[in-house]
Order: C-alpha cells, then structure tokens, then sequence
C-alpha cells in the first residue's frame, strides 16, 4: 500500500486525527497525490463519517471516499499509552491534522509545545468552527453555523423566503480545501526555514471568503446583498429555465457578447438596442422582460432541441443536471472525473476521482476507505513496537 514514486506528494507523512470532514478532507487531497495518510480513531468511537449517509450491507459508503488512501489505526489519546503512542508516532511525522476543540489536545499534553519538541519540522493543521482564540472558540462548530454565520445563507433563496442553507457539507468542503492548500503553504516555508508550525483554519472563514466583496461593498458602500433567488445582480438573463419536456437547464450571459447572442437566438435582436442593455448590472435590473424572452423560448422547446441551439449560437447553457445524468455525462466521462475504485468489501465501487490532473505527477486512488482500526498492528509494528508493547496497549484500552 505504497504511492507510486512519480505521485508529487511521495514520502510526505500525515496522521489524520480529524472527524467529520473538514480535516479529514484536506487529509483525503494529500493522500491522493501520493502522501502516506494514517487515519487515527478513536477505539470505541470511530469517525462519525463512517455511520453518515447511505451504506451498503452496513457499510457506510461516504467513508469508503473520505477514507481512500488512508491506512487505519486506533488510539485513545486520553490514556498514558496512547499519548506516548502519538507524540513516537508525530517524530516521523510531517503534518498532523486535528479538529477538537481549542485546548483538547492540551489537556492530554498534547498541544504545540510537545509535540514540536519531538518534531521541530511538524506541521500542525487545526481545523475548528470558530478558531484557536475569540469569544466563541470554545462552542461547538459545525458547517451549518458557518454557513449561517458568513452570510452565505442570508443571501440564499427566493427573496420572499426563508434564508436557505445547503443541502451538503459546503462550508466543510471550502475548509477542507483550504486547510490541504495552507498545510502545503506551512511545508513550503518549511523548505526555507527548516521548522514547522500551526496552522489555524476556521469553518467560519474560507466561505466568507468564497463569498466574495460582500465586506468591501458594506464597507465603502453600506451595500447589503439581497436574496435574488436565481438571478444575479450583475447580469442578466441569468437562471434556470424550464423546457418543454419538464426538464430544466442554466443560461448564463456573464459576458456582454453571450447575452447578445442569447437575444438573437430567441428571436429579440431588437432588445440588444435598448440603452439598458449594454451592461450586466442594467440589464439585470430587467430581468423580468429578459426572462420572459428566454423563458418563453426554451419553455416551447425539448432541452435537447435548446441545447443544441445554444451551441451553434456559442451561448453559455447547462443542463441541470441529477446524480444520475452526472454518472453518464459525456465531458465528465471524457475528463474521467467519476472513477472505478476496487474494494474488498463492496466490490467496484465509483465515485470521484482525483481533483485535478498533473501531467507528469499525477495523483490516483489506491484505495478506498478501510475498516475501522485496519492496520493499527501494521502502522505500530512499523514504528518499532514489539507484539508485547502492541498487547500492552491493548491491555490499558489505549488501542
């Protein structure tokens, strides 16, 4: 269970202590350019992740892709044995990842100061709600309470209704994204430096900053942004529309040249000619004239007859697109971003493949997500332990 030597991130080592998914994410991007991953869990209480969403012959699948390309191992890091354990394990270590409250791991004697005193060169990555500091640092933090605090949810949904959360982990996912890229910014200065760091990521924060100017534009402008549904306040047409087959599909017009080609295509070329149309914003401040041209268009056509329209004009259309049409979408397909990886539990199982492609180091799955506690015997031999050390652990419950 080795990375292949081309992976850019070969010889990189990382224990994922997280849970959920904004730590054990990050983890999940390294491990699939080649760094070895050891996800550590609690004996008795695994990562929730592995009892979340759907499973198959009661085994959770959304582990099986948080975990791939982890080997796992258990350890309480509450008991004696378990903490001398972690600190033998983080002096081989390049990064740990870890997502308890401020002040857990200082609890056990685990904080900044031990284990950079076995690892000078260690990188720290903590992932919380709120911070290390602040007023709020010690509340429980979830993506949900980023998603509402940030202002993503304020400004999501029809304006006559309720502020709209996501139906999935977003602010989890932005943070998992930004912890790989901020580990690797530590490792980078590493490089230059010879020491390692903490590196202090909060859910709250990376969405904030998906969110764009929001700040700037209250800031110089008192400016708040409104809900608007499916419009946007930059340009317009822009949304979903229905076709004549009950299906649905996106148009956008972000550039000046699309919307123009979008209003010949529906047959309203004189629009173009208003003085109104000549910028995003007015033309948004429009949209219910723009909308019902568009609309109307694509209401009396089946989507793969507006597709195809679309296309020859060079106007900017998607399908809305269900799991479903995703698994057999032929750019996804052309691009491999859907990938079959073999299990010995379930079997072939697909799912997504590798974020991004290199061309001379790619990344790859290896594997999927591993049973609970897998390789503990493995990873500790591995690091030196004897059977009679590994039987002691088990003895003190520390495994």
């Amino acid at each position: 269970m080795t990375a292949p030597t081309t992976a850019p991130l070969t010889g990189l080592r990382v224990l994922d202590l997280a849970t959920l998914f904004a730590g054990p994410m990050a983890a999940t991007l390294l491990g699939d350019f080649g760094a070895e991953v050891v996800k550590i869990e609690h004996p008795s209480k695994p990562d929730p992740s592995r009892g979340h969403g759907p499973s198959k012959d009661g085994v959770g699948l959304w582990w099986k892709m948080l975990g791939r390309n982890k080997r796992t191992m258990t350890l309480d890091l509450s008991k004696p044995g378990g903490r001398a354990t972690l600190l033998r394990l983080a002096a081989t270590t390049d990064v740990i990842i870890e997502n308890f409250r401020p002040g857990t791991l200082e609890k056990w004697d685990l904080g900044w100061p031990e284990l950079s005193a076995v690892n000078p060169r260690l990188v720290l990555a903590r992932v919380t709600g709120f911070g290390q500091f602040g007023p709020y640092a010690h509340r429980p933090g979830f993506g949900t309470l980023a998603e509402a605090m940030s202002g993503f949810a304020a400004i999501t949904g029809e304006p006559d209704s309720p502020p709209t959360l996501p139906p999935f982990g977003l602010a989890d996912s932005i943070a998992g994204l930004t912890t790989a890229y901020a580990v690797m910014t530590a490792l980078a200065a590493r490089e230059r430096t010879g020491e390692g760091q903490v590196v202090d990521v909060a859910l709250i924060e990376p969405i904030l900053a998906a969110l764009g100017p929001q700040p700037l534009w209250y800031d110089q402008l008192g400016h708040v942004q409104p809900r608007t549904g499916n419009r946007s306040p930059n340009n317009a047409p822009r949304g979903v529309y229905r076709t004549a087959d009950g299906t649905w599909v996106a148009v956008s017009t972000s550039a000046q040249s699309v919307a123009e080609r979008v209003m010949h295509l529906v047959g309203r070329p004189e629009l173009i000619d208003e003085p109104w149309f000549a910028s995003g914003a007015d033309r948004a401040r429009h949209a219910d004239v723009l909308d019902e041209a568009v609309g109307g268009w694509i209401a009396a056509r089946t989507r793969a007859d507006v597709m195809a329209a679309f296309e020859k004009a060079e106007a900017a259309v998607a399908p809305v697109q269900d799991v479903r049409d995703v698994m057999a979408d032929p750019q996804y397909q052309a691009l491999g971003t859907i990938t079959t990886v073999d299990d010995p539990e379930l079997g072939p199982l697909r799912m997504q493949n590798v974020l991004f492609r290199l061309s001379a180091t790619p990344g790859a799955i290896r594997w999927a997500g591993r049973p609970h506690g897998a390789d503990t015997d493995e990873v500790l031999t591995e690091l030196g332990l004897s059977p009679d050390d590994v039987t002691a652990l088990r003895a003190e419950g520390a495994l």
